[in-house]
């Protein structure tokens, strides 16, 4: 179980730092503003992730209702101990790299619409009703 348990702890750091490059490219593409790269990007990202979600149900699989934590520490091995705390940390690497991203995305999108509505105002008249609300 160990031998097995590392090697599936091996595959998915590999996944996870797979992904935090396309996260880390991801996030070049957004600051050049290359729309159509990002797009390409996303495939990928979706593959990855499901790697990722591979490695992880294999994992589960192996160590059944466990916690990772409890089994790392009944097994009493170094090599499972240090895979453990890169996966943790690539983690939340990754996490921290997503949050970036998807605040650069919404700061860019909330830009780009104040510019379109100073290019092209609402064309609407508002007008008063009777309670002195202004009516749509």
């Amino acid at each position: 179980m160990k031998e097995e348990l590392n090697n599936i702890m091996l595959d998915e750091i590999e996944a996870l730092k797979k992904l935090l490059a396309l996260l880390e490219k991801q996030y070049e593409l957004v600051l050049k503003k290359d729309i159509f790269g990002l797009e390409a990007l996303i495939d990928e990202i979706q593959e990855c992730n499901k790697e990722v979600a591979q490695q992880e149900v294999k994992r589960r699989n192996l160590i059944k209702e466990d916690s990772m934590s409890k089994v790392i520490d009944s097994l009493g091995d170094e090599e499972l101990d240090t895979n453990y705390r890169n996966i943790k940390k690539l983690l939340e690497e990754v996490i921290l790299q997503k949050d970036d991203n998807e605040l650069i995305l919404k700061q860019s999108l909330s830009y780009t619409n104040q510019i379109l509505r100073l290019i092209n105002p609402s064309r609407e008249f508002n007008t008063y009703k009777i309670t002195g609300k202004i009516q749509k």
